[in-house]
């Protein structure tokens, strides 16, 4: 049986926990092929990043127009985007991107800081299933998002503004906040202790990619989505790997 193709836009991270790297294992993982073009290559361990090379925006272009003339894309995640001529790169070729998952990296783990709302900016009008967590949330609609409350404020105001869909995740919170056809749902799950969630965003984001691809409505994909990152915190929460917020398991546990 010949497997699904997901697609991935994304930076490197060198380290292995974020990034291309941590989509390319969920897909794997989820029994999805994996395809990538990259946006940018980081020095980034544990413990922060400590160099970002951008890819030129035609090098974006090329990478992206090479996968989308050969294989079957299904559905594609965008992660980290790094320049706004690249974003408008993504986005003239939208109506060729199937299932549009969006992880707005603004912030990596660690606290670094990745890119700004200007490089993410242009995608936001496409419709899309949109995954900032609560402080890429608060980024986006220029206010601290906090509370649950404010989660779901967010979420419906960046809904509204084109993506339709959209999910603020609340980490440590473990709850995250659905707007999908206008109605907020609240997705309540059991916190994991672990200090072990490097790439959780960018492994959520993509597992729903691999989810719509399999043609599970956007709901279930998120709930899917949501059960698969908690397997895979608990997998690794004993892991000793680096300084710093360990990786994920993303083989130990699947949805």
């Amino acid at each position: 049986m010949t497997p699904r193709v997901v697609l991935t836009v994304a930076g490197s991270d060198s380290g292995g926990g974020a990034g291309i790297q941590a989509d390319l294992k969920t897909f794997a993982a989820l029994g999805a092929y994996g395809a990538s073009v990259l946006t940018a290559v980081t020095a980034q361990n544990t413990l922060g990043v400590t160099a970002i090379h951008p890819i030129p925006a035609d090098v974006v272009a090329a990478q992206l127009d090479a996968v989308l003339a050969d294989l079957p894309v299904a559905a594609v995640k965008v992660g980290m985007i790094g320049d706004p001529a690249v974003a408008e790169v993504i986005a003239s070729r939208a109506a060729d991107l199937p299932h549009l998952v969006v992880d707005p990296v603004l912030v990596a783990t660690s606290g670094s800081l990745l890119s700004g709302v200007a490089s993410v900016a242009p995608l936001l009008a496409y419709p899309c299933v949109l995954t900032p967590n609560r402080h890429e949330a608060g980024a986006l609609v220029g206010r601290v998002v906090s509370t649950a409350e404010e989660m779901a404020e967010a979420a419906a105001e960046l809904a509204a503004a084109g993506p339709g869909t959209v999910v603020v995740t609340g980490s440590e919170l473990a709850v995250d906040v659905l707007c999908h056809d206008g109605e907020v749902s609240m997705l309540r799950g059991a916190p994991v202790p672990t200090a072990n969630n490097h790439g959780s965003g960018c492994t959520f984001s993509s597992a729903i990619a691999v989810r719509l691809a399999a043609g599970d409505p956007v709901p279930e994909a998120v709930r899917a989505a949501k059960r698969y990152v908690a397997g895979a915190l608990a997998g690794g929460r004993d892991w000793k790997l680096g300084g710093g917020p360990g990786p994920l398991d993303h083989f130990g546990w699947s949805a």
